[in-house]
């Protein structure tokens, strides 16, 4: 096989900040990190939502990665937090196929998967939803072909701000967090920045996403922020910032999706957000939507969607997919 490195042409690396630059793949720049949380400086060069994409004939796909360490956790499996899985284009929509999992790590392994014929696929290569990745190389059979990948039908990107939910714990692989299956079944780009346990609101966050070349921005920290004054302080100055920045971004305001009416401080909690939603409607944005996360899990067997009563398992993420998936595809 040969081995070539997803730098470079003709790969196509999505949802990863400067990636043919940077000496680690990271979601975004070391020094916007620096000025948030610890949290957030630890867990920006984790993967969540890097992809790849690229046309080959090889009858056989394999990878070889770079890791400085196995990222494993007691509620989430090691598919989702440290493994890569493959999708391949069959008709109008890219289809699972297999996982590239970690068995015999040494600051990395090699993995790999064989069609059961050779001829040209688009392929699609989620990374790790968890783990870092130093560096990443697709090997293919030495006499296939290689070229681009499909490039998708909304490239501008939604990009996702949020906790450990919206980083994708605890999917079991990384193409089943919900803005995975939402950019399949849309065909959108999309930038996932969600910290896992560190998404607090921050000034800095605000200030960098505003900037960002957007088709969507979905907000959705309530989890993270320490309580409800913090996410009171907070949570509509992050709404304020972007809208200052692009005045006509649609954005949505996303409420926890383990919402228990139960329990007082949820309810204060979703108060918060609605006050921003209301807020800007009444100073007339009309590119404003909000989704009460109670809605979120909806559906028979609701106690069955998280694997802790907080983190979604894959039914989790399916619904939670199929409702916040309904809004972004029809503001696209």
């Amino acid at each position: 096989m040969i081995f070539r490195d997803v730098r470079e042409d003709p790969f196509q690396v999505y949802g990863l900040y400067n990636y043919k630059e940077e000496p680690v793949f990271r979601r975004l720049p070391q020094s916007v990190a620096e000025q948030a949380n610890e949290g957030v400086q630890n867990l920006h060069t984790n993967t969540a939502g890097g992809r790849v994409k690229f046309k080959t004939n090889s009858k056989t796909i394999a990878i070889q990665c770079d890791m400085p360490s196995l990222c494993d956790m007691p509620h989430m499996p090691r598919s989702g937090s440290s493994a890569f899985d493959l999708y391949v284009k069959k008709g109008a929509r890219y289809w699972y196929t297999g996982t590239f999992m970690p068995e015999n790590f040494d600051h990395g392994y090699t993995a790999s998967y064989s069609f059961p014929c050779q001829q040209e696929r688009d392929l699609l290569l989620h990374f790790p939803l968890y783990n870092d990745v130093t560096s990443l190389h697709i090997g293919l059979d030495d006499d296939a072909t290689l070229s681009p990948g499909q490039p998708y039908r909304f490239p501008v990107p939604v990009v996702y701000y949020g906790s450990s939910i919206t980083q994708g714990g605890c999917a079991s692989r990384p193409g089943n967090s919900y803005q995975a299956m939402i950019s399949r079944r849309y065909d959108c780009d999309f930038v996932n920045l969600g910290f896992s346990g560190s998404a607090k609101g921050e000034a800095a966050l605000a200030e960098y996403i505003a900037n960002l070349p957007m088709r969507v921005f979905v907000l959705d920290y309530d989890h993270n922020a320490p309580d409800v004054d913090h996410l009171q302080r907070t949570h509509e100055a992050f709404y304020q910032r972007i809208r200052r920045q692009q005045p006509a971004l649609p954005i949505l305001l996303v409420g926890r999706p383990d919402f228990c009416l139960d329990t007082p401080e949820h309810s204060q909690r979703r108060d918060v957000i609605l006050t921003t939603y209301r807020n800007a409607l009444q100073h007339g944005d009309s590119n404003i939507y909000f989704l009460d996360g109670q809605s979120l899990f909806e559906g028979d067997e609701r106690d069955s969607c998280t694997v802790d009563g907080c983190h979604p398992n894959d039914l989790g993420f399916y619904r939670m997919a199929n409702v916040i998936g309904s809004v972004v595809g029809r503001l696209l």
